[in-house]
């Protein structure tokens, strides 16, 4: 076995876009906590979260190296202007059984975050879910990723459905 397999694919640290999905989760639950403003909490990670301090300081110390700020802004912004309408939908996609109350606080900020992202339509549905099923790991270690696999693939397949229903009609030309 070579020690390349042992060795994690890439360090949160080389995947800035990563690092901004995380820290706009975190930002979300400090929001949905504390009623904070979004605007407020922004600038609370800017100047005292991102970036690589000196002392050498990581996630577990609260530290978020190598942010993508400008991505993470975007879905903090986009979360919390369309909180009640994500929240709506992603409790229409649970079953009945299970109502959104009932999410671990952070799962509730994490769907809030994709879908908040998918929104802009500039990244693929598959990479998101990808992207929020890691971020859902570094958060849980039972079934919760299967969950956010689960249910970002339906709401993201209803949101292609209605775009296209919204758009020409099949096999019209644009």
């Amino acid at each position: 076995m070579s020690g390349t397999q042992d060795q994690p694919k890439l360090k949160p640290a080389q995947r800035p876009r990563t690092a901004a999905r995380v820290a706009a989760v975190q930002a979300l639950f400090q929001i949905e906590q504390n009623g904070d403003r979004p605007d407020s909490v922004i600038e609370q990670f800017l100047v005292h979260r991102f970036g690589t301090a000196l002392d050498g300081q990581t996630y577990e110390d609260g530290r978020i190296p190598e942010a993508d700020t400008q991505l993470f802004s975007a879905i903090v912004r986009a979360g919390a202007a369309n909180h009640t309408a994500i929240m709506q939908t992603i409790s229409a996609t649970l079953p009945s059984t299970w109502p959104i109350e009932r999410l671990d606080p952070v799962l509730r900020a994490l769907f809030l975050a994709a879908m908040a992202e998918a929104q802009s339509d500039e990244t693929p549905a598959a990479v998101l879910i990808n992207e929020y099923m890691d971020v859902a790991h570094g958060f849980f270690s039972g079934d919760e990723p299967r969950l956010v696999n689960g249910v970002l693939d339906t709401v993201f397949k209803q949101m292609k459905a209605a775009q296209d229903h919204d758009g020409a009609p099949a096999g019209q030309p644009d």
